[in-house]
């Protein structure tokens, strides 16, 4: 994935290109909690969540988990389950996973910052689906649901992602 300008990139795999959303911070290579930066670095496809009630298991070679109500991701630096996928209610800061818009409906986990977590260098960083207009993320890459459905057909097992800062 390279980012070509801003909060825009191209994310390619084999013979496949797709237009990606880049971080409201842009792409770094020092990132931290909060700034809103996409990390530079490689980065290993963990897994890939999905809503059930909204789409078929999607073919993929990642192991794959249907999203609940419950689900969230600890994004609380003082916390021990920082950078952890957690079940909700909890009294730690967090992202829920299950979400009324469509951004969560297919979420991979990129191996950023979580063997272990350091707390501060960011959390949450997923591939997820992209607001109308490719609009910034938090850090996150977002692709069209259709191209991240496209990727994940693509994807060979224990693939990762190399985020080039521009």
């Amino acid at each position: 994935m390279t980012a070509t300008e801003g909060t825009r990139g191209i994310l390619r795999y084999g013979a496949l290109q797709f237009d990606c959303a880049l971080g409201k911070g842009g792409v770094r290579r020092d990132k931290r909690e909060g700034d809103g930066a996409t990390p530079a670095g490689r980065f290993a496809l963990r897994r890939l969540f999905y809503r059930a009630d909204k789409l078929n298991p999607p073919q993929t070679r990642l192991p794959v988990q249907e999203i609940a109500p419950h689900d969230g991701w600890c994004d609380d630096p003082s916390s021990d389950l920082y950078n952890r996928h957690i079940r909700l209610p909890a009294d730690v800061r967090h992202e829920t996973l299950w979400r009324e818009d469509d951004l969560y409906d297919l979420i991979i986990v990129l191996g950023h910052n979580d063997e272990p977590p350091v707390k501060g260098a960011g959390s949450c960083i997923f591939m997820h689906v992209a607001r109308e207009g490719y609009g910034p993320t938090e850090g996150c890459v977002a692709l069209r649901k259709e191209d991240l459905l496209t990727l994940l057909g693509a994807l060979e097992a224990g693939c990762a992602i190399r985020i080039h800062a521009p």
